[in-house]
Parts: structure tokens; sequence; C-alpha cells
């Protein structure tokens, strides 16, 4: 019996163990996305307080009213708001609203639509067709965009209806606001509409410090997929129509592609502790300064390349050989998959300076290890 007892516990001792190594792996913030990161305190108390009593189904109550309000009022402009689950069904359902199966849309080759959804804008559009162009550090060419369009106009191909372009770019790079108006000019000289694929949208408002209308429905934008995933909510981004007549009927595309919750105000309410006081400005901020931290931290060494610029809350390097793996294997997590080539780490709201440092000491192990 003493041995069955003693046994029992140099088990409990042993399942500690392995629950206290799965904490820390689990406590651990990582640069794969800021998609990893928790909930901000502020869109959790938002959600805890929608957490009381009986509001009405399916977006028709106080939260998503108050939510839709408050977008209106930071883009300081009347604009039809709609909540579903996640980015790609923002982007895929604002893109098959604006076209139809005949049309195409035309976006760089390395735009989250083409590269990191699966076929979904292809899906909902009942076959829209994607047509690419090369990028300037992930910006859209807008010489490549015209010839795309010139290179032919009879009907056996394709028409060309939407420029579709991501702020930030899957690059980590920035538009400014000029090159935002040269897009804008160029969409309307061209007959099409504007999509802004806005997942860190508010790392770019918070990294050019302008006035998120600037760089949205004054630079031209119909439409904007507003993120907050990214940014500090649990789930669930907003499609932000500034042309408001392409709006219509897109609640019933909503409902179709089973995007309209019942519970909309766990998807909504969120997002008022994010836009009171600036919030999402805040985080957004914040993570960006930790990715600058982060570069200037990598800067210092020579066995490194810095891929693009850093203007946001993401930093492409190319790593020596072996390197990235030994960081992996200590339990690291980052990708490199995402671009064109080297590793991307990314930085979130609840990035810390501790998190930073320790990665780069371990980074620096690993290369003296090589």
């Amino acid at each position: 019996m003493r041995r069955i007892e003693s046994w029992l516990l140099n088990l409990q001792d042993f399942v500690s163990v392995i629950q206290a190594m799965n904490s820390n792996l689990n406590q651990r913030r990582h640069f794969a996305s800021d998609n990893y990161a928790g909930i901000c305190p502020e869109a959790w108390q938002s959600l805890a307080e929608a957490n009381h009593g009986h509001a009405r189904g399916y977006g028709d109550d106080f939260y998503t009213e108050q939510a839709a309000d408050l977008i209106r009022e930071v883009f300081d402009t009347a604009c039809e708001v709609f909540f579903v689950f996640n980015g790609t069904a923002a982007n895929s359902l604002s893109l098959a609203t604006l076209c139809q199966s005949y049309h195409s849309i035309i976006c760089t080759e390395t735009a989250h639509i083409e590269m990191d959804e699966c076929g979904a804008p292809e899906f909902f559009s009942n076959g829209t067709k994607l047509l690419l162009t090369p990028s300037i550090h992930g910006k859209i060419d807008l010489a490549a965009v015209e010839r795309v369009i010139k290179k032919r106009n009879d009907i056996h191909f394709p028409k060309p209806r939407v420029l579709s372009i991501t702020q930030c770019t899957e690059l980590g790079t920035v538009y400014s606001i000029p090159e935002l108006s040269a897009v804008g000019d160029k969409a309307r000289e061209l007959g099409l509409k504007l999509h802004m694929d806005g997942a860190r949208f508010a790392n770019a408002v918070a990294a050019i410090d302008s006035h998120p209308a600037e760089i949205s429905w004054k630079a031209g934008v119909d439409v904007l997929c507003f993120g907050g995933t990214k940014n500090g909510t649990h789930v669930g981004d907003a499609v932000v129509f500034f042309n408001k007549a392409l709006a219509e009927e897109f609640a019933y595309r909503c409902k179709q592609a089973g995007q309209l919750a019942s519970k909309m105000r766990f998807i909504s309410a969120p997002w008022i502790g994010m836009l009171k006081n600036g919030v999402w400005l805040k985080h957004a901020r914040h993570a960006n300064s930790m990715a600058a931290l982060l570069h200037e931290q990598l800067s210092g060494f020579e066995e490194l390349r810095i891929l693009f610029p850093r203007q946001a809350n993401s930093v492409f390097v190319e790593l020596p050989s072996g390197v990235a793996q030994r960081l992996w294997d200590q339990g690291w997590i980052f990708y490199n998959f995402i671009g064109s080539g080297g590793c991307r780490l990314m930085t979130a709201w609840d990035t810390t300076e501790q998190d930073i440092y320790k990665l780069i000491g371990d980074l620096k192990e690993a290369i003296l290890a090589r």
C-alpha cells in the first residue's frame, strides 16, 4: 500500500511539473501573430457589461447600435456598419457585394485575399477572378494596375471592377496619405471601386498619426474591412461602407453566409470599450512601439538582414541558417511563410519590453551556437 501511495505521489509530482511547463508555454507571449494575444481589458469589460439581462438578437440591440455610432464618430461621416465574425468574412462578403461573377478584382500577389483566405473571395462572389500585380514592399504598383486593366477589354476576359489594397500591407508597410490619394485617383480614373483590407488599420492610423478619415473615405475608399481582432477584441471585424449605396442588401448576404450572429451584442459590445477614449489607438501605438524596439535590437546583429521597412507592428528578418529552428525548438513561435521570404516577427497590444529582450537573448545564443 505504501509503495502504491508513494508511486501516486511521484505521479502527482510529475503531472504538476508537466502542468507547470504547459502553463509557462501558454503564458509566453509569442511573435507569430497579433491574433495570439488575448482580449484587452477594455474590450473584456464591455463584453462583461453586455452579459446582463436580455437584449434583442441579430444586431437589433443597443450595443450594436452604439458600436456602429462610435465607428461613425471615428471616421466623422455617415456610413453603413456591419459586424461579422472575422476578417476573411469581411473581405469576402464585401468584395462579393461589389462584384458580379464575371467581374475581376485587382490586388497584389502578396495580398491576404490571394494568399490566406482559401479562395473565399472567389467562392462568395460565385467565381469573381483575382488579377494579381507585383508590389513595391507590399504596396500596389499603380502602373502595373493600369497595365492589367488595359491588357484586355473584350467580352472574353473578366471585367475589372474592384481595386483591393491592404493597410497595413502584408509586409508591414503603411500607405501614406499621398500614396492613398494616388490610389483613389487611379481607381476613379479606371472606373474601379476601392476596397481596403484593414485588418491592421489601427496600426496604420497610429503609424502615420493621421485622422482615420484621411486614409479611408477621404482618399476614395468605398468599403473598409476594419479589424478589431488583431487590436484586442476576442472576435469580430467591422465592414464599413463609406459608399452607402453599395451596402444595399448586404445584411442578406451576411445572413446567407452564416455571418449574422444571433447574439450580435457579444461581437459588437467589445468595440465600445475599444473605441471610447481612443483605446484602439493606444493599443495600436503600443504594438507599433514594441516592433520599433524589436527592429532596433535586431539591427544590432551583423548576421541578420532586415527585409522591409519597419512601419507598423511587424519586422521581417532573414535569419542565418539553423537559427530559426533553434528558436522554434526553444518554444518560440513565429512564421516564415508570410510575405516574400524571411521570418515575420509580430508584436501585439500586450507585448512587453521583457518579451523583446527575452527573444533577443535567445536569438543571440542561437547564433553563437551555430
